[in-house]
């Protein structure tokens, strides 16, 4: 493996989350990101979030870092910020808040409530409620859209424009199909079709991005849905493991990363040129949970923004943003922030878990490596 400079060293065993450098020694011009609620930037507002969660234009969401709510799905920044924030680029702005994103640089197309299947399977099988219609194709279309009017159709056909667009490009694939597993609840289809349909979406997006040419990706696996205050609020007290999280929703997460890991395998043989980096965001999180005080974290489990006090301080009609709703005096002791979604604190913890080598596979640096070694 080719060693990095100096800076790119620094760049990951610090992540400071400033800006480290000027724009002539960024490793990456872009970010063009994907993904749910845990990666979206914006392109979700109230009037068109997940019903249970509908309030992410409204304070205190946003409360820690921007001071108001800038619909995402936190009191801060997501992870995907503190990534662009350590690698010296702006914050990414939501596609669909942008008037000419062909002529923007880096763009996110996550929306909070994304599935990795298609709207049209949940509608054929009646599962269409709290659903939001875009899914990882809808996000891959409108990447096309982006990628046209650069002149890029595909890496055979516009070789030269796509490799303008990917040379200095970050793809990040954010977790997605955890909304899937989530819309299936109670339904009559098998948990194992909606694994083998899921994955098989995310291959085919992840296919066709290299296609065209993407040569540094990342792909982020699912959280434990166990350990999300939901869950645990949902679930009889008897089904827990021994992370104390819901036993059964973390052995289907679990099932499902190890499938999605044994595709991103295939695909580096596949795609040589591409460097694809898989992101254990399962481990990384129950790392937390194991010693939560080691990250100043007092309440693994209770959300900070809730009603009702209790054991989980959750009440799915009376959410986080609404009228009856209210948050903590100091979100970073939380991981949760509202039921489903993480505090900033969480999110800079997976963030510097995912840059910092441990829970990336193979480490970030190697990506890195493989980029100063391409532009040298």
């Amino acid at each position: 493996m080719a060693i990095a400079p100096i800076f790119f060293i620094l760049l990951i065993s610090t992540v400071s989350y400033s800006n480290l450098a000027n724009a002539a020694e960024r490793p990456f011009k872009n970010i063009y990101a994907f993904g749910d609620s845990y990666t979206d930037t914006g392109n979700t507002h109230s009037n068109s979030g997940p019903s249970g969660f509908m309030f992410v234009s409204n304070l205190p969401y946003g409360r820690t870092f921007f001071h108001r709510p800038t619909n995402r799905y936190s009191d801060g920044r997501l992870v995907i910020d503190f990534v662009a924030q350590s690698l010296s680029l702006p914050l990414l702005p939501p596609y669909l808040g942008l008037k000419s994103p062909s002529t923007t640089g880096s763009v996110n197309f996550a929306v909070a409530g994304s599935t990795a299947i298609v709207h049209s399977f949940f509608a054929k099988n009646n599962m269409t409620l709290n659903i939001t219609p875009q899914s990882i194709s809808t996000q891959l279309a409108w990447f096309e859209k982006v990628l046209g009017g650069r002149g890029c159709r595909d890496q055979s056909s516009t070789p030269k424009e796509c490799e303008a667009v990917f040379e200095d490009a970050l793809i990040w694939a954010g977790e997605i199909g955890a909304n899937d597993y989530a819309y299936s609840f109670g339904s009559s289809v098998p948990s194992q079709s909606i694994q083998n349909l899921a994955i098989n979406s995310v291959t085919t997006f992840l296919q066709a991005l290299m296609k065209k040419g993407a040569k540094y990706v990342v792909v982020q696996g699912l959280p434990p849905t166990g350990c999300l205050t939901l869950s645990m609020y949902l679930a009889p007290p008897n089904d827990r493991d021994g992370s104390g999280c819901v036993g059964t929703a973390n052995k289907q997460s679990s099932s499902h990363n190890t499938v999605l890991k044994s595709k991103v395998d295939a695909l580096r043989k596949q795609f040589p040129h591409a460097t694809i980096v898989y992101l254990d965001y399962y481990n990384a999180y129950l790392s937390v949970i194991s010693k939560p005080k080691s990250h100043g974290i007092t309440e693994p489990y209770k959300v900070c923004c809730g009603h009702s006090g209790g054991t989980y301080n959750f009440d799915y009609l009376n959410a986080c943003g609404s009228p009856s709703a209210s948050s903590c005096g100091t979100p970073s002791r939380y991981i949760n922030w509202d039921g489903v979604h993480l505090t900033e604190a969480m999110n800079r913890a997976m963030a510097s878990a995912f840059l910092n080598e441990t829970y990336a596979q193979p480490p970030f640096t190697h990506l890195l490596a493989r980029k100063h070694k391409s532009s040298a």
